[in-house]
């Protein structure tokens, strides 16, 4: 492993990969000497192998800071053929490149947590440094996905937040669970007093939804957090 202050380029190698979902996998990598992030933060990753290390994609630390390994939570693309279909070819010993630390999305205080999908990444650290440092009080998570087989660390989040865990499915498979997205409506009965932060993470258009719903009740932009 290479020394974080030569250069923001560390070559990696896999520790282990294990499946998460159906399409989402658990990447434990080496971690570079002296390399610090913030629960939340991010860094750019490749692959070390000829032709592949220019290929270069965003992904969220899933691991905590003080870890002796960095974990990333990756969705797998199969069909775009792209960079995350690379990654799902990897085995243990291979070898990623990471670069340097990135992302605003950072804890600011107690709050409502909004995860689209694959963008429960970011409050997966978050949450699990509050569990460590005793802090979960006044934070709830609306977690919404297709249906129950996509849901990311569904018992884990479970554990940590216990009846502060929603889950918003748009087309469950299990009949007592009921079709809901989340919307105006919904976030309304969560809407909190001035103090209260807002967390978004998910694709640019739900993220985008979420703000606007948001402001329409009257959040101002200034407690809202999201990745830009």
């Amino acid at each position: 492993m290479e020394d974080l202050n030569k250069e923001d380029r560390h070559i990696v190698k896999i520790l282990s990969i294990e499946d998460i979902t159906h399409n989402v996998k658990r990447f434990t990598v080496e971690k570079p000497l002296n390399y610090q992030f913030i629960p939340g933060q991010a860094t750019d990753i490749s692959i070390n192998k000829p032709g592949l290390e220019s290929n270069v994609g965003p992904f969220t630390f899933t691991s905590l800071n003080q870890s002796e390994y960095l974990e990333f939570t990756i969705k797998i693309y199969k069909e775009h053929d792209g960079l995350t279909a690379k990654l799902s070819t990897l085995n243990p010993m291979d070898e990623l490149i990471v670069h340097d630390i990135f992302g605003t999305i950072q804890y600011r205080g107690p709050g409502l947590f909004i995860a689209g999908g694959a963008g429960i990444t970011p409050f997966l650290a978050i949450l699990r440094q509050l569990k460590v440092e005793n802090s979960l009080s006044g934070n709830t998570l609306l977690f919404a996905n297709h249906n129950e087989d996509d849901i990311i660390n569904k018992t884990e989040l479970k554990y940590i937040l216990g009846e502060n865990y929603i889950n918003v499915l748009k087309a469950p498979l299990h009949s007592e669970n009921q079709s809901k997205t989340i919307d105006e409506a919904l976030l309304k009965a969560y809407i909190g007093d001035q103090n209260k932060w807002y967390y978004i993470c998910g694709p640019d258009a739900f993220t985008a939804a979420m703000v606007d719903c948001l402001q329409n009740l009257g959040v101002q932009r200034t407690k809202i957090v999201i990745e830009e």
